[in-house]
């Protein structure tokens, strides 16, 4: 197998077998343009002619849901549907058909499928530093960060991996400018007292 029926999308190019699931990036033979190209394992298979890909389905054996052509190998672990290989959809050791497996990441019951999520560590961050430049707003803003960095200190962080460092300096200015606070209002109070005294 020379080539597969794979192209570059900038020049519509064939990539070779070599170019194919590659664990780095590497350069288009003809536009030069950085590609990683990955596709399923089907795609190297040799199907015999007339062959569908499909195991042969007895009488007495299951079908797939999608497929009633296709030899079921396993079910659905959310919804029981019976799968044939090409339905499966294998995630951390669990299995799921296609619409299981959409609908589990639109609801956001397949934790592992999430493509997006709160940074906290930002929020707590942004809520200790921003209202600076305005130092009163610190006097609501400084407690919110505060609760924002504790409540959320475990919550998954970037997709991105980073650390907690952006929670330790929300953590330091909140902490900070409500002592400056209490400071404030212990010199206000000191000084009110002097003068009635």
């Amino acid at each position: 197998m020379a080539s597969l029926a794979v192209q570059c999308p900038k020049c519509r190019m064939l990539l070779s077998a070599g170019a194919i699931n590659q664990p780095h990036w590497i350069p288009c033979p003809a536009c030069e343009s950085s590609l990683q190209v990955e596709v399923f394992p089907a795609l190297f298979r040799q199907l015999a002619a007339g062959s569908s890909g499909a195991l042969a389905v007895m009488d007495d054996e299951s079908t797939c849901f999608y497929h009633a052509n296709k030899q079921a190998v396993l079910p659905c672990h959310e919804c029981g549907r019976f799968l044939c290989a090409l339905c499966d959809c294998e995630l951390n050791g669990e299995h799921f058909c296609p619409a299981c497996l959409e609908k589990g990441r639109v609801t956001r019951k397949i934790k592992s499928l999430e493509n997006e999520r709160t940074l906290y560590d930002s929020i707590a961050l942004t809520l200790a530093v921003a209202p600076m430049l305005i130092f009163y707003f610190t006097l609501i803003t400084a407690p919110m960060s505060l609760y924002v960095a504790i409540r959320h200190w475990n919550a998954p962080r970037s997709i991105v991996h980073n650390t907690r460092f952006r929670y330790i300096l929300a953590v330091t200015f909140a902490s900070l400018e409500i002592i400056g606070w209490v400071a404030l209002f212990a010199y206000l109070y000191a000084a009110l007292s002097s003068r009635r005294g």
